[in-house]
């Protein structure tokens, strides 16, 4: 056996799960391109030449609908990565148009807050002038108390979103202020200690 091959039945582990289809998402494929359309909005995804799309009905047992398969249709040096791969982005864009996604970040400093005007959010971080960051189509903005919360169909996108609102006010490792994901862990550093202090 190749490596090429081995390679491809290694990352077949990803590349050959079969993708369901809730009933609330229609699919359409269409000149090497698949459309899906759903209660949170509508995305495309562009396929490699090198790999072949089907929708079918689902041959698992207990679940009806339609299934999504992608499969290897030219043998290359990248195939195998990009099975895995594509399968991956496949099934971001159908969570994304059923369900979405979601990022949180938490603002933290005296006087620092956010509001939402829009489709941009205010942020008032520390500068002498707000901040303000517009959201791109697809992307919406909630505040509650000082979390953020980042939310739309795309993955991608919602993750750039959110990095640009981190950006504004990166957190700073002796207060912790600034703004961080929900989830981030900050290493805090301790301050200089005043000569004679102790």
């Amino acid at each position: 056996m190749s490596a090429l091959v081995k390679n491809i039945s290694i990352m077949s582990r990803i590349g050959k799960k079969p993708i369901l289809i809730p009933k609330n998402v229609e699919i359409k494929i269409n000149d090497g391109e698949i459309s899906a359309k759903g209660p949170k909005g509508e995305l495309s995804l562009s396929w490699p030449s090198e790999l072949s799309v089907s929708l079918k009905e689902s041959g698992a047992e207990g679940k009806e609908g339609k299934e999504l398969t992608i499969g290897v249709k030219k043998k290359t040096k990248r195939s195998p990565a990009l099975w895995g791969l594509f399968r991956s982005l496949a099934f971001n864009l159908v969570l994304g148009v059923s369900d979405g996604f979601e990022k949180k970040l938490e603002i933290n400093g005296v006087g620092y807050r956010a509001s939402v005007e829009g489709k941009k959010i205010i942020l008032n971080i520390g500068f002498s002038h707000p901040v303000e960051v517009e959201a791109p189509n697809g992307i919406e903005f909630k505040v509650e108390k000082n979390i953020i919360t980042v939310s739309g169909a795309d993955k991608q996108l919602v993750g750039q979103t959110a990095a640009k609102i981190r950006a504004q006010r990166k957190p700073e490792p002796y207060k912790g202020k600034g703004i961080k994901y929900l989830d981030e862990v900050i290493r805090r550093k301790s301050g200089k200690k005043v000569a004679g202090s102790e």
